[in-house]
């Protein structure tokens, strides 16, 4: 059975800990988008961990943690991360890397740096990973996939040449050093050497599993809010964030995606820039802020403070509608304990009218939000493992959120450990 995790919203939603709790019964676990420009914190045994390409996989021996072909791979990053895990006296992961996944190549982070720079006020709020230029290349047909750096004569000719078309760009466009094709050509036969143990046919190796009945997870990055097509466009990313560029990204056939859970937190929060209708500032966001998630509402890959909501459904409806959830997670439920009362974004005014529909990007930055106000429960729920066993107004609040939105809510998170954890069975399940 293959079941996918995704991202409901803008990403930071806790996806990396229900990655974590599901891997516990997963054969597989595969990463089959974006690149380390974003992260997955996870709290286990092991310490508090934040991955950024490494499957959510890596502290269960019996997993193995595929890098899919849709995944944006940077070698040394990718590597330092494994070395972070074995330092902290977590047991070197299985690993298997797709010979068809392409390469974050050193001058692609310089570029999304140089552009951020040349944007200036008008940049798009990038992690300067390199990923848009990483996939502006990959479809521009210049990448380099990790097949590509086991034949040699290949690798030199098309190292002259990308050379030669990147150096246009940084002579005459940034004003910055040049390429040099001899250090770029050494660079790619370390990442060879890197690489060589662990790359495979993931496609066939998947194919195989299938057949054999294994258990399959999909780990997505991001939400649905940043995906290319159906996000915040242009205040995106340059993957799909959809759990059905999970068969693309992978490399499976699309109907064998059987179960998909849309994470979503019981709050709202985005890093970067963008519409964010149901957005509060000030004291109001610091609080919420600082109580959020394990430590305070900060990226696990940047460290910037992430901007803070309450929650939306018109935009959680949206991102589940997208993913095609057939389970919402709703996580994080126990920071929202501090509240007497707690708005909930219902609906979005634009121009005089209210829709429930999450518009398009220039309608959105018209958007103001419609708020309804419920009754917080205003004590800590950390520790209960029951639905019933939560305070009424509590249950009221999920209830309320999921009529709202109208998927499931199958699993609540009520805090950060893989145990913190409340299923239940919901009025809206088939």
């Amino acid at each position: 059975m293959v079941k996918a995790v995704v991202g409901a919203n803008w990403g930071d939603e806790g996806k990396g800990k229900i990655t974590d709790m599901l891997a516990r019964e997963a054969d597989i676990v595969i990463r089959f988008q974006g690149g380390a420009n974003a992260g997955h914190t996870i709290v286990n045994h092991f310490g508090k961990f934040a991955l950024h390409t490494l499957p959510s996989g890596v502290f269960y021996g019996h997993v193995t943690n595929v890098i899919g072909n849709g995944v944006a791979l940077n070698i040394p990053l990718f590597f330092a991360e494994l070395k972070s895990l074995t330092d902290r006296n977590v047991p070197a992961p299985r690993i298997m890397i797709s010979d068809r996944a392409q390469i974050v190549m050193p001058y692609h982070m310089q570029l999304d740096a140089y552009e951020e720079e040349r944007l200036a006020g008008k940049s798009f709020g990038s992690t300067r990973s390199g990923i848009a230029p990483f996939y502006s290349d990959k479809f521009a047909k210049i990448g380099f996939q990790v097949s590509e750096l086991f034949d040699e004569k290949l690798l030199r000719e098309k190292t002259e040449r990308v050379c030669e078309l990147k150096n246009v760009l940084l002579a005459h466009l940034y004003h910055k050093e040049l390429l040099d094709p001899k250090k770029l050509l050494d660079t790619l036969h370390e990442y060879r050497d890197m690489v060589a143990p662990y790359v495979g046919d993931v496609s066939a190796f998947l194919d195989t599993a299938i057949r054999e009945g294994k258990h399959i997870l999909l780990e997505g990055q991001l939400g649905t809010m940043k995906d290319p097509d159906h996000g915040i466009y242009p205040m995106v990313t340059s993957s799909s964030t959809l759990a059905a560029y999970g068969a693309i990204g992978a490399g499976i056939p699309p109907y064998e995606i059987q179960k998909i859970y849309a994470v979503t937190k019981a709050y709202s929060s985005a890093v970067g820039a963008g519409a964010f209708v149901s957005e509060i500032f000030g004291d109001e966001a610091e609080e919420l802020r600082r109580r959020g998630g394990d430590g305070g509402e900060y990226g696990a890959t940047t460290g910037r403070p992430r901007r803070m909501g309450w929650y939306d459904c018109v935009a959680s409806h949206y991102g589940c509608r997208l993913q095609g959830a057939t389970d919402v997670v709703l996580t994080v439920l126990d920071v929202l304990g501090y509240l007497e009362e707690i708005p909930v974004c219902v609906g979005y005014e634009i121009d005089g009218a209210v829709t429930t529909q999450f518009p398009v990007t220039c309608r959105l930055e018209k958007a103001k939000p419609v708020l309804q106000t419920l009754p917080g429960w205003k004590c800590d729920i950390r520790g209960i493992r029951s639905y019933e066993e939560l305070p009424q107004n509590c249950r009221s609040y999920i209830e309320f959120i999921e009529e709202k939105i109208g998927y499931p809510i199958t699993m609540v998170s009520n805090g950060p450990g893989r145990e913190d954890i409340i299923y239940r069975k919901s009025a809206l399940q088939k």
